[in-house]
């Protein structure tokens, strides 16, 4: 007897579902809103004053499982300063052909200057486009910020600026003109294998 129920029941189930509202989200023409710390892309983050987080320390390379991220460190010069402390990120690549968007790298970074955006739209048409440079990666200036390299607020030192002491660029902060001559490219080339080219931009060509 119950041999002869379960082909019933199993309709049953299909019955019931036939006449449920659909669950198809109508994708890319409505976006569903993401979960407030949702993984998406990366984003290196600035200080108040508009320097940045990024010391080159690579602490968010080596803690990467897929090898996605490529840093190279640089030393701050009181002619060309990028960051607060002794050095920034010269070079800065993440390859989102191999990121998993984990966040390991976010919880390896010791200034708070790599965070995840709610940003997940990543498809592209080259590889080329998907090795994401320091450009492409460092946030924004908002009001208050002057645009790095310049002098970091006077009478502080990097301690301050990471205990927040820092909250605006200092009254008549401008643009180091160590730069006005050319912005300086990143150099350094992928290291992230024959298959996977760097951007054009990275390698100057």
């Amino acid at each position: 007897m119950s041999e002869a129920k379960n082909p019933v029941a199993g309709f049953g189930v299909t019955f019931k579902a036939m006449f449920k509202k659909r669950l198809t989200e109508q994708y890319p023409e409505e976006k569903k809103p993401t979960a407030s710390r949702f993984h998406g892309r990366h984003q290196l983050n600035r200080h108040p004053d508009g320097l940045e987080k990024c010391i080159g320390c690579e602490l968010c390379a080596w803690a990467c499982p897929a090898d996605a991220i490529y840093v190279e460190g640089a030393d701050n010069t009181d002619e060309e300063r990028y960051s607060p402390g002794e050095r920034y990120g010269r070079v800065y690549q993440i390859n989102y052909l191999r990121c998993i968007l984990c966040g390991l790298c976010v919880e390896a970074c010791p200034t708070r200057a790599l965070t995840m955006t709610n940003e997940y739209e990543l498809a592209d048409r080259t590889r080329e486009s998907l090795i994401y440079t320091k450009e492409e990666l460092l946030a924004g200036l908002e009001e208050g910020m002057v645009d790095s390299p310049h002098s970091i607020f006077p009478g502080t030192d990097e301690q301050d600026y990471y205990r927040g002491l820092v909250t605006e660029a200092a009254p008549g902060t401008v643009r180091q003109t160590a730069v006005s001559k050319g912005e300086r490219p990143q150099e350094a080339a992928s290291t992230f294998g024959p298959e996977e080219p760097a951007s054009e931009k990275v390698i100057g060509a």
